[in-house]
């Protein structure tokens, strides 16, 4: 099994390899060139998000500066809006539903490193997919982390810190996050 098929399982991984390596930079070019458009230039946009990440739906906007790892593991559904310094680390599976607004520094963070401490000094990692279901709204400042679902039709609130799944048609608050009220 290839580092990378490791790290897509969610298994442990070594993230310094030569074909992450590869991929990493790769991204890193793309987001680069994606954020150094200018607001007048949509299809040049559009054109650098399809050829980062995993897919793109209809009607899909991202404010630069937006970072990712791999971005090839971010899938957005159709009408996803994401506002500035949007930082995804998808070492696993990122879905992003439909009618999907994303405040500005928000962090999806699939990526994670074992709590064993010397796992971790070997530089040993691992992740856990994010999903984000149709019609979610994450406020300013959320994180969502690791192995998270959020289901559709929900609010999180600015600066939470989501650490476990929420359901459907949920308001959200807090580090940790928690739901306050169902819609």
């Amino acid at each position: 099994m290839t580092e990378k098929e490791k790290m897509l399982a969610g298994m442990l991984y070594t993230a310094f390899g030569e074909e992450l390596g590869r991929e990493y930079v790769a991204a890193k070019k793309l987001t680069a060139a994606y954020n150094a458009t200018a607001e007048d230039e949509p299809e040049k946009r559009e054109s650098l998000l399809k050829e980062l990440l995993g897919n793109v739906g209809k009607e899909c906007a991202i404010k630069p500066p937006f970072h990712c790892d791999y971005g090839k593991n971010i899938f957005l559904g159709d009408k996803v809006f994401i506002n500035y310094e949007c930082i995804v680390l998808d070492v696993c599976k990122v879905t992003i539903g439909n009618n999907v607004l994303i405040g500005p520094r928000v962090n999806l963070i699939a990526a994670t490193h074992p709590l064993d401490k010397d796992t971790r000094i070997s530089g040993l990692e691992y992740g856990a997919p994010i999903t984000i279901c149709d019609n979610v709204w994450l406020g300013a400042g959320v994180t969502v982390n690791p192995g998270v679902t959020i289901g559709e039709n929900s609010v999180i609130g600015s600066g939470s810190v989501v650490t476990r799944d929420i359901p459907a048609n949920s308001v959200a608050v807090g580090v940790p996050c928690r739901v306050i009220k169902t819609l």
